[in-house]
């Protein structure tokens, strides 16, 4: 491991913990990135524990820096530092309740959805402005603004850093939940670099167990769990030897995680038994049809998908619809259906329309949309994969 994979691993959780000491996001935030700068220089290995090296560096950093303020605020930021009778090595670990924290803390109702979402995604992903502007496709001084903003709200309105309590939940989680899927797909296909960043979508479902451990009877997080799961008990028949990307249908169904998949299955039960549907539970409903034996029943992925558009109609549902479509119905309907379909800076769509031109047999335009997808995706393995399926394409 080096110092760039324990920034990936490290930062979320570290920034959790000293938002907790200081009870300033954008301090601590400061803190973690000036601990982190001083490894740079200082490490030639790696220490035993480089978390809590991170969090002691980065607690001391910011007592320099408030002793430097003669404000009020900052005299008692500083108590609180120098008196927190929690040692920071006991702190980096699971920290399961610090990062739930922030997490309600970024969520909270009086930010936007995009401020909400960008910043959970910079203070728990550790994803750089960039990389948050290519998943939502927004330019880098948009989300730039907004998580500047945010954290400026948090800390002008006196936002409380802690998990809601009991009445507040229910209205509380929709964003929550919305975070947590979107770290885990980064994680499972990153913006950017490899295809995979285990580290983030570990964490998620490290912390969606949390929140079902909070919520035991809230089916929305149970089916965001089993989907989590279920997606993630592919992952090892998802990358070849070289780090390629393997399809679904050419994936080695033996590599899958049996335990995730049971578990997931399990909690898809669960959630039929309370018969109250949302878009988590269909979508583990899903992939739960996907990992049942030893090939997909792709008729029943299609009624699915068409309770799920009826919940979320969105272009992406429409889209990942579309590609059940051409599994039950062959691809001119599939591509009848994606045509109707507008989402700008996209890759997935011309990759599916390139797919679906290549199996009706139209290799130019099959090309022309494939040099689209590529252009677009920043991904190398993604890149990697449709530049090889452009290559295949017969004149």
């Amino acid at each position: 491991m080096d110092l760039t994979s324990v920034y990936r691993a490290e930062y979320g959780r570290c920034v959790a913990t000293l938002t907790r000491l200081l009870g300033d996001i954008g301090l601590a935030e400061e803190a973690v990135q000036d601990a982190f700068a001083v490894a740079m220089e200082r490490w030639e290995v790696l220490p035993p524990n480089s978390g809590a090296w991170i969090v002691t560096t980065a607690r001391n950093r910011a007592i320099d820096r408030i002793r430097r303020e003669s404000t009020r605020e900052a005299r008692h930021a500083q108590s609180l530092l120098l008196h927190d009778p929690d040692e920071p090595d006991e702190e980096v670990g699971p920290v399961r309740d610090d990062q739930l924290r922030l997490i309600f803390t970024c969520c909270h109702p009086a930010l936007s959805p995009l401020a909400q979402t960008a910043l959970t995604l910079r203070l728990l992903g550790g994803l750089e402005v960039p990389e948050i502007a290519r998943a939502y496709v927004a330019p880098e001084a948009t989300i730039s603004q907004r998580i500047v903003r945010a954290k400026k709200k948090i800390r002008d309105a006196g936002i409380p850093y802690r998990v809601p309590g009991e009445a507040e939940l229910p209205d509380r989680l929709p964003p929550v939940l919305t975070v947590l899927y979107l770290i885990f797909n980064e994680g499972y296909t990153a913006t950017t670099g490899p295809l995979l960043r285990t580290d983030l979508s570990a964490e998620a479902v490290r912390l969606t167990r949390a929140l079902a451990d909070l919520m035991p009877d809230e089916p929305e997080v149970l089916g965001l769990l089993a989907l989590l799961l279920l997606t993630e008990a592919r992952r090892p028949a998802r990358v070849g030897p070289a780090g390629e990307l393997v399809t679904l249908a050419e994936q080695d169904r033996t590599l899958w995680d049996r335990d995730l998949i049971a578990e997931g299955h399990e909690l898809v039960r669960r959630c039929l038994r309370r018969n109250r549907p949302g878009p988590y539970q269909i979508q583990a409903a899903i992939n739960a049809v996907h990992t049942d034996g030893p090939a997909t029943d792709w008729r029943q992925v299609l009624a699915l998908y068409d309770q799920l558009l009826v919940q979320t109609p969105t272009p992406i549902v429409a889209l990942n619809r579309a590609v059940a479509v051409a599994e039950v119905h062959g691809p001119e309907a599939a591509l009848a259906a994606v045509e109707e379909l507008d989402i700008p800076g996209y890759h997935l769509l011309p990759a599916t329309r390139a797919d679906l031109l290549a199996r009706l047999d139209r290799p130019a335009e099959a090309r022309a949309a494939y040099d689209e997808a590529i252009t677009l995706t920043g991904n190398d393995a993604e890149r990697a994969f449709l530049q090889g399926r452009r290559d295949r394409l017969t004149s």
